[in-house]
């Protein structure tokens, strides 16, 4: 039989290489003196308690990693927010997933969470980002067109383009996908330390799920070209619809647990915050100009006709 001075720790070879191939991998030190390997070997229950007093965890850095992946949602940036790898890991998505997430957000289902069954515990930026830049730019060169179609037959118009409307639809679309989700998120964070039973999402994955609901005005603000107005707002109708459809089935879940006023008054905020959206880039950008025809000219050639008549 083994004696206690025989059992010992030893450094094996395949340890030394994985710490060396990844030095920053987490730890577990345990340290254990020759005096507690000694009272363990004579005291028995004794030496146990001596020895799990030398067991040491040091979870300081995971704990930290863990508070700030609640905010990003499951992922965890690397470096300091000054770096380039800090917001890598925010477009870390591949063209299916973007794709799946856009048909998502089209097609919007009753049951179906957004977040649960697109997200999957991975939202980015790279989708909202790039979904709110093409909007701004349809939105401001469809504006153009649309005034340029319905001044078409007007001789005394001259057409200028209206460059500012581009930063004008910038800043309105920018500010709503991302004021509007802070707003929410800071909401939602209070209640769910107010009302316990309250869940919720991360700022990343609200902001995620406001970016792609907007994809939809991408084609309604081509389509919104052709002057007609009742076909407009038709187009207008349908987008609001299908993207209210994927902000109130997301968040609807969270909210309803809790007290009644409160969360009718949230999902309310959220469809009437969408719905001045689309109404607002509707009026401003794709506002059909009526002219009246003055009477003025025509009377003169009524004079000189009565007055031809006479003579």
């Amino acid at each position: 039989m083994a004696s206690p001075n025989d059992l010992q720790f030893q450094e094996f070879d395949e340890a030394a290489e994985l710490l060396s191939a990844d030095p920053g991998a987490s730890t577990l030190s345990m340290s254990a003196s020759n005096t507690s390997t000694t009272a363990a070997g004579g005291g028995g229950g004794g030496g146990r308690g001596g020895g799990g007093e030398d067991v040491k965890l040091d979870l300081s850095e995971e704990e930290g990693e863990e508070e700030s992946s609640e905010l990003l949602g499951g992922q965890k940036p690397t470096g300091g927010f000054w770096t380039f790898e800090y917001y890598q890991s925010f477009f870390n998505v591949d063209t299916v997933q973007v794709l799946d997430r856009v048909k998502g957000s089209l097609m919007p289902l009753p049951g179906r969470n957004f977040i649960k069954h697109n997200l999957r515990s991975n939202p980015d930026l790279y989708g909202p980002f790039w979904i709110c830049v093409t909007l701004v730019f349809s939105v401001a060169i469809g504006g153009n067109l649309s005034s340029f179609l319905s001044e078409k037959g007007n001789p005394s118009y001259h057409y200028r383009p209206q460059f500012h409307r581009v930063t004008i639809a910038a800043l309105v679309i920018f500010m709503y996908a991302w004021l509007v989700p802070v707003g929410l998120w800071g909401f939602l964070t209070w209640r769910q330390g107010a009302e316990r039973q309250i869940g919720g999402y991360s700022f990343l994955e609200t902001v995620c799920v406001y970016g792609y609901s907007l994809f939809i005005y991408i084609p309604t603000s081509v389509l919104w070209i052709i002057p007609f107005e009742w076909l407009r707002w038709t187009l207008i109708l349908v987008a609001m619809v299908i993207s209210g459809s994927v902000l109130v089935l997301t968040f609807w879940p969270v909210v309803r647990e809790d007290t009644k006023v409160m969360a009718v008054a949230t999902v309310v905020t959220i469809v009437v915050l969408h719905t001045l959206l689309a109404v607002g880039c509707k009026m401003y950008f794709f506002q059909t100009e009526v002219h009246v025809l003055s009477a003025t000219p025509i009377t003169p050639t009524i004079n000189m006709t009565i007055a031809t008549k006479a003579h």
